[in-house]
């Protein structure tokens, strides 16, 4: 197949980068209010499913993000705990418990509201 054998590059722009562009702050929050909003007696499997793709894509973005870890040690912490639920071994499959993927949901919308603010408190507010 052809497009098996492109190459995709995803560049964002800002005034001091041309190749950069700030995070749309906005977008990602609201992603994590609405994920937040979710409970796990209302929320179908496919809708947790969902809410972790969405929040994951996310938290790389902002995990790619210069958010000063080495200067921080808290920061540091922060990523620490990025990494270790972006493996795949932690990452929720098909025979995941249903509350599993919530918790997992959780703690990953949790752990990338904590870097957007130390986002925005680094680097402004972003695309509004």
């Amino acid at each position: 197949m052809i497009l098996a054998k492109c190459r995709f590059e995803v560049l964002r722009l800002t005034e001091e980068d041309p190749k950069v562009m700030p995070l749309d702050v906005e977008l990602i929050n609201d992603s994590i209010d609405a994920a937040s909003g979710m409970e796990l007696g209302t929320s179908t499997r496919r809708d947790i499913d969902r809410a972790i793709y969405r929040i994951v894509g996310h938290l790389r973005l902002v995990m790619a993000e210069e958010l000063g870890a080495d200067e921080d040690s808290g920061v540091m912490e922060l990523f620490k705990q990025g990494y270790r639920l972006l493996e795949l071994s932690t990452r929720p499959t098909p025979s995941t418990p249903v509350f599993g993927a919530f918790n997992y949901l959780r703690d990953a919308t949790n752990l990338t509201r904590r870097l957007m603010a130390v986002y925005t408190e680094r680097h402004g507010a972003g695309v509004t």
